[in-house]
């Protein structure tokens, strides 16, 4: 094959792979030519994620012409026939060789394949070369080392890096040179949002008895301005508390309520207070739960929700251009936290009754715990300055070899108030160590994933994971269709004595199977697993994911199947959200602080490599099935009461909701059954069935409400009218006869929560004529 093209390039005097021109006699038309191209073999070469490169480089060369005139000669009028025949001949057979070629390459890139022998017997044509798994965790041990995270623990250790700050851009700068030294090819995404800071040259203050006290801790998106109030104290400000309050009679309008910090979040607690037309609140670190200085400051927000809550539901990229809005979440009353010597002064000067049983457990020296008596007057003022920043998310990708265009990503917090060594130093660092471990074992030892891995470094965390809801909102369309998981590494260390953790009920399975894999940094004999014999393991592990949790807006925002998890103490650690949050009170808590980060880098590490490895995503459909079953059982439960008493009509059907049900549990057994008769060797019949199983979580967003009013749409995990939760919700307050029961809007919430039931079932089936409809 190769003298034949150098026989056509010596009789045409042209270039291999070059352009060449054959002038032919028109005895009409002299001006009329024939183009074609030759080919080189070459053209073609798979590239570097071993994908065959249709545009390869093409060799420019010199066209050769041959004159017009000589052409008039009947001699070389049959010379040239003759050649152009032998031409087509031997090109003929280069493109036989160039197509055979090619159809090699393109196989080579596949799910295994085979041609048959001209015996018979069956040929296995090359595929993308690979790990078995055993390998490929051997690597991950081996490489991710207490060593390697020592030296970033120390190279990205700091105690100035809040959000927007020059630390942080000094950090986002090292990260974004860590990922290009890998080869990642990085990217930043820049963001213009809003948060709250403390006053400029000025404080906030609470005023008691004729006391003033200046705190320097305080509360971020808390409203501003000042407002006065009987003080209550409401013991955690859960929504159970505040209904204890009011069946003790106590009316909290106008109050301002004092509660301590812990069991729910600040956005919580302050939201839980606005419900009761409370005139502010005000929160404290009580000593039974924190055993700090009782000067310390306490730090956070109180957005309920995630991202920038003045661009709610789209991306703060030019903030200019959008109308002015801001999110339902942002509380309407002032709030501020206190140090626990201020609440000890507070708390000792309040009359009233005793608290309920239970509530005096705290541990302020010299106070009874009083509820206090509407003598009791305190003033909050809380001046608090919006302010805009600039943050920059930082992504590198390492890219798949099959499935380029599906990823998994993985995210860190790269900010804090201060040193935030658990809150963000720790997932850092082991965002960049995995990055660089992976990226290894690609260049390396031949590792191949078939997906993609997508790192992304974080800004704007502690005021409620704005940079990465700001990405959310930007590319949610994209997303949400191509990344399968997300897994977090925030706070992964914040103790030793369990491991805990909050996901998709998709992702169940894959965290036991890691659990089983990964070894214990306390016995390296035994694996996470086994430290739990004899437990029931979701009971012992798995947590409610909730609307603080990193991982939550990729869940209830986006539909992406998310997990975050932790080695963590009985208690919570006490020092996030404050600037004791060091190394040394973190080792305080975690004596093995090194091989603690390591075995949570290798947990993240494993489920991110199984998800990017395997044929088919690791991601279990009937999980949610029996979620669903849960939901919908205490629905019909308070249903079929209702009915009984007459509060309910009942063309009130639950058959309606029972049918989604049973069509998604047809749909996610005809799944089980699609893949035990498929060829997962097949690479199409993958990519078809992984599509089918990561549209679940998305379908599972209710599409009939806006993000903008409504982020968290998921209807299991999410929050508003659209969830199942509010639905039993609704049912309670018809039971109750409260004035916000409104059966019209019960019976909306069933149509639509049902249809959003069916359509993920019907989606889940795949093609549009399996699809159950039997509503």
């Amino acid at each position: 094959m190769e003298q034949a093209r150098t026989t056509i390039t010596k009789m045409f005097n042209g270039t291999e792979g070059s352009y060449t021109r054959f002038l032919t006699q028109n005895m009409e038309d002299d001006s009329s030519h024939v183009e074609m191209k030759l080919s080189s073999d070459t053209d073609e070469e798979v590239g570097g994620n071993g994908v065959v490169d249709h545009g390869g480089q093409q060799h420019q060369a010199r066209p050769a012409y041959v004159s017009k005139s000589g052409l008039c000669n009947p001699r070389n009028i049959c010379i040239a026939a003759a050649v152009a025949i032998l031409a087509s001949f031997l090109i003929g057979l280069l493109i036989g060789s160039s197509m055979y070629k090619k159809r090699t390459e393109v196989a080579s890139v596949s799910c295994t394949t085979s041609s048959p022998a001209s015996d018979g017997n069956v040929i296995p044509i090359e595929t993308v070369p690979t790990l078995d798994w055993s390998e490929i965790t051997a690597l991950l041990k081996r490489k991710l080392t207490t060593s390697g995270i020592e030296k970033s623990l120390g190279e990205f250790s700091s105690d100035d890096h809040q959000a927007g700050s020059p630390g942080d851009e000094t950090l986002a700068s090292k990260v974004f040179a860590k990922f290009k030294d890998n080869g990642m090819e990085p990217w930043i995404d820049t963001h213009f949002v809003k948060v709250q800071d403390r006053p400029k040259g000025g404080v906030n203050k609470v005023t008691f008895g004729g006391e003033t006290f200046s705190e320097s801790g305080y509360l971020s998106y808390s409203a501003t301005g000042t407002a006065q109030g009987a003080v209550l104290y409401a013991y955690y400000g859960r929504e159970d508390d505040l209904t204890n309050l009011q069946d003790l009679n106590i009316d909290m309008n106008g109050r301002v309520l004092l509660v301590r910090a812990g069991k729910n979040s600040y956005a919580e607690k302050v939201a839980n207070a606005a419900k009761v037309n409370a005139s502010a609140v005000l929160i404290y670190p009580d000593p039974a739960d924190y055993q700090f200085n009782e000067t310390t400051d306490l730090l956070g927000h109180v957005h309920l929700g995630s991202g920038d809550p003045y661009t709610p539901g789209f991306p703060s990229f030019n903030h200019t251009q959008f109308p002015p809005a801001k999110s339902s979440g942002l509380p309407s009353i002032p709030c501020q936290t206190i140090r626990a010597s201020t609440a000890a002064a507070i708390m000792r000067q309040m009359g009233g009754r005793s608290s309920p049983r239970g509530w005096a457990d705290g541990g302020l020296p010299r106070v009874e715990y009083k509820l206090g008596s509407s003598d009791d007057n305190v003033t909050v003022e809380v001046n608090n300055v919006l302010t805009e920043i600039q943050i920059h998310n930082v992504f590198g990708v390492i890219k798949g070899f099959v499935d380029p265009d599906r990823y998994v990503v993985m995210g860190a917090q790269r900010d804090a108030w201060g040193s935030g060594f658990a809150a963000s130093t720790v997932g850092t660092t082991l965002l960049l160590e995995l990055a660089g471990v992976i990226t290894s074992m690609i260049h390396e030892d031949g590792f191949k994933p078939r997906r993609s891995i997508v790192f992304a470094s974080w800004s704007a965390g502690e005021y409620g994971a704005v940079g990465a809801t700001e990405w959310l909102e930007g590319y949610l369309p994209s997303l949400n269709m191509k990344a399968f998981s997300y897994i977090s590494l925030d706070g992964v260390v914040t103790g030793s004595a369990s491991f805990k953790a909050s996901a998709s009920p998709l992702m169940y399975d894959l965290i036991q199977s890691t659990l089983k894999e990964v070894s214990s940094p306390t016995d390296s004999s035994k694996s996470l697993f086994a430290q739990m014999a004899g437990k029931n393991w979701e009971a012992s592990v798995m947590e409610p994911m909730r609307m603080g949790d990193p991982a939550y807006p990729f869940l209830a925002f986006s539909g992406i199947p998310s997990v975050s998890f932790r080695f963590t103490q009985d208690k919570q650690y006490q020092y996030l959200g404050t600037l004791l949050d060091t190394r040394s009170k973190l080792q305080s808590k975690a004596s093995n602080l090194l091989a603690l980060t390591k075995a949570a880098g290798e947990m993240a590490g494993q489920m991110a490599l199984r998800l990017v490895h395997d044929h088919l995503l690791r991601l279990n459909t009937e999980k949610y099935l029996n979620i669903m079953r849960i939901r919908v059982s205490k629905i019909s439960k308070e249903v079929m009461s209702l009915q009984r008493n007459g509060r309910l009509s009942k063309t009130l059907q639950m058959t309606w909701f029972m049918s989604a049900l049973g069509s998604y549990g047809r749909a996610s057994r005809n799944l089980i059954s699609t893949i035990q008769n498929s060829d997962l060797d097949d690479l199409e019949q993958c990519r078809i069935i992984n599509d089918r199983i990561m549209g679940v979580e998305r379908d599972l967003l209710s599409p009939y409400v806006s993000p903008q009013t409504m982020p968290f749409r998921h209807i299991l995990f999410g929050s508003g009218s659209c969830t199942l939760q509010d639905v039993l919700a609704q049912l309670t307050a018809i039971k109750e006869g409260s004035a916000s029961a409104d059966v019209d809007l019960l019976k909306n919430q069933f149509a639509l929560t049902t249809w959003t039931i069916q359509s993920c079932a019907n989606a889940l089936v795949g093609n549009v004529w399996d699809m159950d409809n039997e509503l």
